[in-house]
């Protein structure tokens, strides 16, 4: 080995910076699910474990608002929990219907494509949702078997109406998936009232923990098919052959199929479980409901009201339409002329304080500022909009000082 490659081992803990998370995510954890991630591991089959997992089941019924039992989690940050839906609902030639308002329904339609479905996208320009009309005109080209929706999607910052959408589906015979990913716990979300076949979602956005675990319900029709997929691995088979007739989900680690054997009463072993995941699953639902689901969404929606008033007080300009932006991201145009990087890293370097860059079509054009989970609070609204006033100042940017503050104040006592 080269001597230049060669280097003296890493000696020192990494301690992470104080920082406060006001981007789109992920936002800082809430300091009872870092406790609850700190608990001793048990075994996967322990007693006591079990019970932790059909506690999470219960829980996000709740979260969900579905009666589905097949509410569970997929060990795998929230993009693994799309894959996982995806993989295992599409089989290849399969027709799906993508709306696109963003970076994330493009994301659906690709792995949609890695699935070997055959993809097609309604696209609006971002910052705009797609209408019902536009969905059913779709449907009436293409007959898909599924339509795959983002609720919240955080590069546009808009939020996707559903329930008129899944009422049209459940109405033609189709399922639905959609990934709440960046919404649930901070928009009103009601799986069953809204005819959703599946979703999924991930912790680090309004439920204040960390990524890397995802939350999925699955209705009894998705359940249905995807259990005509279902494969049992070789090596742990018992008895007879257990496989349904059709294909088998090509994916062996977000087989939906398999990781319901592991969370059935089977407990037939699929994976290692991410137990202090789990914890932090758990512990990020038993918050929410402790504060109610309703409460939370206004929580979050008050706090994203401050920061949008608070903005447009300082004299910058809000992006998209804002009748449909999310309750948990705002999306702010950088003053002409700014580079913006170079103020988000002030904002870090100085104050501690991170706020979003923007993708494709919007990079270098908006930054994105979440109040979400454990940060949808007055005291980090009105930090991130003091620091955001004094960069500004600091690079020459004209703005109504004071008037940021004044203005979120009074959505606060209103």
């Amino acid at each position: 080995m080269s001597k230049s490659l060669v280097q003296a081992p890493v000696q020192t803990p990494f301690v992470p910076p104080a920082r406060l998370l006001m981007g789109p995510g992920p936002i800082s954890c809430d300091p009872r699910v870092l406790r609850a991630m700190s608990y001793q591991l048990v075994g996967q089959f322990d007693p006591s474990m079990t019970q932790c997992m059909n506690d999470t089941m219960q829980l996000y019924r709740s979260v969900f608002a579905t009666e589905n039992h097949w509410t569970f989690m997929v060990d795998s940050t929230a993009r693994g929990g799309i894959e996982a839906a995806l993989v295992s609902l599409l089989n290849p030639g399969d027709c799906v219907l993508v709306p696109v308002i963003g970076r994330f329904g493009l994301l659906l339609s690709e792995i949609a494509e890695r699935c070997g479905a055959r993809v097609h996208t309604i696209e609006v320009p971002w910052g705009e949702v797609v209408q019902p009309e536009q969905v059913e005109q779709a449907i009436a080209k293409c007959n898909p078997k599924l339509v795959a929706l983002v609720q919240g999607d955080t590069s546009t910052t808009m939020c996707q109406p559903l329930k008129d959408i899944g009422e049209l589906c459940h109405q033609k015979g189709i399922m639905t998936y959609c990934d709440a990913t960046a919404s649930i716990g901070g928009n009103a979300f009601a799986t069953d009232d809204w005819k959703i076949s599946v979703v999924s979602a991930g912790l680090q956005k309004c439920l204040g923990g960390p990524s890397g675990i995802a939350p999925i319900t699955l209705n009894e029709e998705a359940v249905a098919l995807i259990n005509t997929r279902r494969h049992v691995e070789k090596g742990i088979r018992q008895g007879a052959k257990l496989d349904g007739a059709g294909t088998r989900i090509a994916s062996n680690y977000f087989d939906l199929a398999m990781i319901m054997d592991y969370w059935s009463e089977q407990r037939l072993n699929h994976h290692t479980e991410a137990t202090s995941m789990l914890f932090a699953a758990r512990e990020c639902a038993r918050i929410l409901l402790e504060e109610g689901i309703e409460l939370s969404v206004e929580r979050h929606k008050k706090n994203g009201e401050a920061m949008a008033a608070g903005l447009q007080a300082m004299g910058l300009t809000l992006y998209g339409q804002q009748q449909y932006r999310m309750n948990n991201v705002v999306g702010v145009y950088i003053p002409d002329g700014l580079d913006g990087e170079s103020v988000r890293k002030q904002l870090l370097a100085d104050f501690a304080i991170e706020i979003g860059t923007s993708f494709g079509p919007l990079h270098g054009l908006i930054w994105r500022i979440g109040t979400m989970g454990y940060n949808a609070r007055k005291d980090a609204v009105l930090q991130t909009l003091a620091g955001l006033e004094q960069v500004l100042l600091l690079h020459g940017v004209k703005v109504h000082s004071g008037e940021a503050i004044r203005a979120a104040l009074d959505v606060y006592n209103y």
